[in-house]
């Protein structure tokens, strides 16, 4: 394929589908761990059985099975939402079917998360809203005996095998306990820049709002999940994960961008086959690629040419992430306490339309822009357990809670009954109290794990 047929075939794929009036709806992914309280590894027998129970007592359609014939997915026809294992059998994610009120999918969020814990707890396990598994050394490292997850472990531990200029992390195992919050908003063509360069800003600020992913093998850091994907072989090509590192200014350069990330995997034979990263725009100049795919237990050498179809497979993850749907999906936020757990989606959503004027009060920062660090150095620094002393904590406070007021104005103008869901964001500001924060400074001071796990795992907040 020339470049020219490359890059409308890019364009087809990502801004054709913006092209129209945004629709306005909302999509949430939600992914949780599943903890064992006695501390060992979840019992996947008893996740199994809860989410079988789940899909009989709602009426879930199942739309796949491992290979053992077990469901790990099912959706409701009539909302839309689905029941998954994201990964593997310790991490349990609820998709909601797109809406235009929070309320709506919260209710919902509610009703099955107090029924999934029922069901969990008859066994001594529970659903928890952190963004790691806090018994994460102890969890089976099994990713789900399905192809498309048994083709993400074979590549993830290639990065023992691969010759690259860059640090890989020693988790290579890390999907099967890393838990996230991610949404989806429609965007239109015109808008599709203001809200990259937005939202690129704003990364740090939400460091601050929503880092919950501690774990005690990296206690300087208050949200691993970057470092995971960062430093892993998803992060071969920076242009595949974390935020950009040059921000696009027109389309064309958008589309120049989106050329260079890189391609990992795709589908021959019936197989998924994974191979080393490979830049889209040079993939189809190649005569062949050699991979690999999983089948018996083994992972087998594959040789294979590019096809045109292959552009299908194409899959980054970004923070802020254009998807062929026509929306942008924001990933960069963990797994939040169950009571606050429409907290990610209320910020993004506020604060969508008014790109412009979140981008004034960012620019016009300087307790932590403006000091001679990126945006995404300011996210990496920012998750940091200690922060370096150049950050103005009364200005932080101050700019953290400019943020949340204008997300405020924003929901207000949709709907004025999911405003509510902003309201323990500004209690973290106040504080500058992320969940992470929360949990090591009490875990330090004596609190039991446990207290926290089914603290973070309450619909209702407490005295905590």
């Amino acid at each position: 394929m020339d470049k020219k047929k490359l890059r409308d075939c890019l364009y087809q794929k990502y801004i054709t589908p913006t092209e129209r009036t945004g629709e306005d709806y909302i999509g949430i992914e939600i992914e949780m761990p599943v903890v064992n309280l006695s501390g060992k590894a979840t019992d996947f027998s008893v996740t199994q059985a809860a989410a079988a129970s789940f899909i009989e007592h709602y009426h879930f359609e199942p739309v796949g099975r491992d290979e053992n014939g077990i469901v790990f997915s099912a959706t409701d026809p009539v909302t839309g939402d689905n029941l998954s294992f994201d990964c593997s059998y310790n991490n349990l994610e609820l998709s909601f079917g797109k809406e235009k009120r929070l309320t709506i999918i919260n209710k919902r969020f509610e009703e099955y998360v107090t029924f999934l814990n029922k069901e969990l707890e008859k066994s001594g396990h529970m659903l928890t809203g952190m963004g790691i598994n806090p018994y994460y050394k102890n969890v089976r490292k099994d990713f789900l005996p399905v192809p498309r997850y048994q083709m993400l472990e074979g590549f993830l531990k290639r990065y023992k095998d691969w010759k690259v200029p860059m640090y890989f992390h020693p988790y290579p195992d890390f999907a099967t306990y890393a838990s996230a919050s991610q949404v989806q908003l429609d965007i239109e063509k015109g808008k599709l820049l203001d809200t990259i360069h937005a939202f690129s800003v704003l990364e740090p600020v939400k460091a601050v709002l929503f880092s919950n992913a501690w774990m005690a093998d990296e206690p300087e850091l208050l949200c691993i999940r970057d470092r995971f994907w960062e430093n892993s072989t998803h992060g071969i090509n920076p242009h595949n994960i974390g935020m950009y590192d040059r921000r696009p200014e027109t389309i064309d350069e958008l589309l120049d961008y989106i050329s260079r990330t890189s391609v990992f995997c795709t589908m021959r034979e019936g197989h998924y086959v994974h191979f080393k990263p490979i830049p889209i725009i040079d993939y189809f100049d190649l005569d062949h690629v050699v991979g690999e795919y999983y089948e018996h237990g083994v992972y087998t050498p594959f040789t294979f040419k590019p096809e045109r179809e292959d552009i299908q497979y194409l899959r980054t993850y970004k923070f802020i992430d254009l998807t062929f749907r026509g929306t942008i999906e924001y990933r960069s936020a963990c797994c939040q306490p169950f009571f606050s757990a429409m907290s990610v989606a209320a910020l993004q959503l506020g604060l969508a339309e008014q790109t412009k004027e979140l981008a004034e009060i960012l620019d016009n920062d300087e307790s932590i822009y403006h000091h001679g660090y990126s945006e995404a150095e300011l996210r990496h620094i920012l998750n940091l357990r200690e922060w370096p002393e150049f950050v103005e904590k009364k200005g932080l406070r101050k700019l953290c809670l400019s943020v949340l007021e204008l997300a405020k104005e924003g929901l207000q103008k949709r709907d004025e009954n999911d405003v509510v869901f902003l309201d323990p964001l500004f209690d973290r500001a106040d504080k500058l109290m992320s969940p992470a924060r929360q949990m090591v400074e009490s875990l330090e001071a004596g609190t039991p794990m446990e207290e926290y796990i089914r603290y973070y795992g309450s619909i209702l907040p407490d005295s905590h």
